[in-house]
């Protein structure tokens, strides 16, 4: 016998009237929220980043493609990694299917990683994605846009991620003790895994000129994240206590 409420049909639909109201008020402030982003300052980039793509060398204005704005995902694979972050993979997962229809609305949607540009395309053909994935390896791309830090910074207590400054030592030192799983299935240890950083930056282009115009880091980018927006909608929620999920090839079952 179930511990949570019963009710009747009648007291179901009068509670879901009542929610009905905050979720239209979430929603009205969410639209708010968009405005507010489109309403930031552009600021130009006058860096000349250089990528490796499947076509070859690329600039942050070729990942353009002929559209007027760019979005990028910051995909936590580094250089050393054995294969690509598992959250980040969840994360893409959602998002391969859609890339095409942004395409088709002058928005090119991108991965960007540090691994080197072969690892990336072995590993996205093992995911089996469509979406265009582009490394920054020997680039300051990644640093730049605080989703790769140094050894040195994390030994400093003085990482800089999500708009301030973060002392990573104490989750090293708990790493360190066997605290935290090994690297995430990346074939790395912790602290080499937690060089690189998860989020997203958009950008305008206008005349010749690359702008950027938003980043967002951490839970800044829960709403991409499709898998939980599904499970806040489920009867149990997200009912986790770690990390539980998998690259969708290394589940036993599907």
């Amino acid at each position: 016998m179930t511990d949570h409420k019963i009710g009747t049909r009648e007291e179901w639909l009068a509670a879901r009237l009542k929610l009905l109201e905050a979720e239209k008020a979430l929603t009205k402030r969410s639209d708010e929220l968009a405005r507010l982003r489109r309403e930031l300052p552009w600021v130009r980039i006058d860096k000349e980043y250089r990528f490796e793509t499947d076509e070859g060398p690329a600039s942050l204005g070729d990942l353009f493609k002929g559209r007027s704005q760019l979005l990028i995902y910051h995909f936590m694979f580094g250089p050393e990694y054995t294969a690509g972050c598992p959250i980040c993979s969840s994360i893409a997962d959602g998002f391969d299917g859609f890339v095409v229809h942004l395409a088709n609305h002058d928005v090119m949607l991108w991965a960007v990683s540090r691994a080197p540009v072969a690892k990336v395309q072995a590993y996205k053909q093992r995911m089996g994605w469509r979406f265009p994935w582009a490394s920054s390896f020997n680039s300051d791309f990644n640093y730049d846009f605080q989703t790769t830090t140094t050894r040195e910074a994390q030994q400093s207590g003085a990482v800089e991620y999500n708009f301030r400054k973060w002392d990573m030592r104490p989750e090293l030192t708990a790493a360190e003790e066997g605290h935290w799983v090994e690297g995430m299935g990346v074939g790395v240890d912790w602290a080499t895994y937690r060089r690189e950083f998860h989020g997203m930056s958009a950008f305008a282009l206008e005349d010749g000129v690359v702008y950027h115009t938003y980043s967002a880091y951490a839970r800044g980018v829960d709403g991409l994240w499709g898998m939980y927006q599904w499970l806040d909608r489920s009867p149990l929620g997200r009912n986790e206590t770690g990390v539980w999920f998998r690259r969708h090839d290394e589940y036993d079952s599907h």
